[in-house]
This record gives structure tokens, sequence and C-alpha cells, in this order.
């Protein structure tokens, strides 16, 4: 029964990160502005927070290997959905379908948005997992999450900012969506992170 459970909260863990993963960088392609600041933030900033905190439920339930192996896959697929949308919207439409144009604008990926999300996704989450580690053998698990997701959020935002948006965006516009994301990020983990004592440690402590 014990390990059913183990197995069954892993699954879910690692099944809510790679979904959110995957709809983060669809809703990144556009830049959007914050109610009542009329900041600049790319739209996948509204979910993607979340990720760091799904990582560590990973990381509690599998284990510090398994959830490197979840990170490098979230980001295989979304390299693969990716190189589909192009594949698809390369295909010739039926004539009664009206809509490649609008395919072609909201689905085709901007490739340095696409490859920026990548990029600092693995980076970032490659680094929340050896904070979390670190921190979670010498301090309580809600402190090792807001310590990796911290450190994390900052590495992620500033790599997915400027390999994404320098020299695309006037430098006004790049700062200001570096620094939303960095405060949103902060904002949506610290709401998150408490939830790691709903999650049990299902590995042994050395494997964390």
């Amino acid at each position: 029964m014990e390990k059913r459970s183990s197995s069954n909260l892993g699954a879910v863990s690692s099944s809510l990160y790679v979904s959110f993963q995957v709809i983060a960088n669809m809703l990144s392609t556009k830049i959007a502005l914050l109610p009542f600041l009329n900041w600049s933030v790319d739209g996948g900033t509204i979910i993607y927070p979340l990720t760091f905190t799904l990582r560590d439920f990973v990381h509690k339930t599998l284990g510090k290997v398994k959830s490197r192996q979840i990170v490098i896959l979230a980001a295989v697929i979304n390299l693969v959905m990716a190189l589909l949308f192009i594949l698809v919207g390369k295909m010739r439409p039926d004539p009664s379908w009206q809509y490649q144009e609008a395919y072609e604008k909201i689905l085709l990926p901007v490739w340095r948005i696409t490859m920026g999300s990548i990029i600092a996704q693995v980076i970032s989450e490659l680094v929340d997992t050896e904070v979390f580690s670190f921190v979670y053998h010498r301090f309580a698990d809600v402190l090792a999450v807001l310590a990796s997701n911290t450190v994390a959020l900052v590495v992620d935002s500033v790599v997915f900012t400027f390999v994404a948006f320098y020299g695309q965006l006037p430098t006004p516009v790049l700062w200001q969506i570096l620094a939303t994301n960095i405060i949103i990020k902060l904002v949506m983990s610290l709401i998150s992170s408490p939830a790691i004592k709903l999650v049990p440690r299902q590995v042994e402590i050395n494997q964390i």
C-alpha cells in the first residue's frame, strides 16, 4: 500500500509539473500588461512559478535523480511540441478550413522565445534541485522550497528574458518583463511553498 501511494504521488506530481511547463511555454508567446500596474509580462508567468514548487513535490516523492530526469523530460516534450506545431503548420490546409493564418500566428513558435524558455527551464530547475537538496538536509522542507524557488526563479527570469527578448524589445520593456517576472514568481512561490507539507516524503533521506 505504501509503495502504491508513493507511486501515485510521484506520478501525479510529475504529470502536473510537465503539464504546467507545457502550458506556460504556450502562454509565453504573448506579452501582456498587468491590470492596474500596466507592467509588461509574458503570459506564461501566470502559471510558470508553480512549476518550481511542483518540481519540489517530485523531488520529495521520487528523489533527486528522478527529479532531474523529469526536468529534462519536460524540456524534451516542450521541444517536440514546438516541432509538431511547425510540422502541422506546414501541411496544406483543407480548402474548407479558413484558419491557416490564425494557426500560424498563434501556434507556430517564435524560436527565440521557445528556446529561451526551454534553456531557462532546464538551468533554473536543475539549480532548484541542488538548492532544495542542500537546504532540505539542513532545515525544514518549507524553507527548502522557499530557498530553492527564490534562487531558481531569479536565474530563470534572467536567462529567459535576455535569451528571448534582448535586442528585440526596447530596453525599458525588457527590464519591466524581468522585474515583473521576478516579482510575480516570488509572490506565487511564497503562496505555494507551504503546500510541500501536504506531500509526505516517499524516499530515503539520502535520495533527496
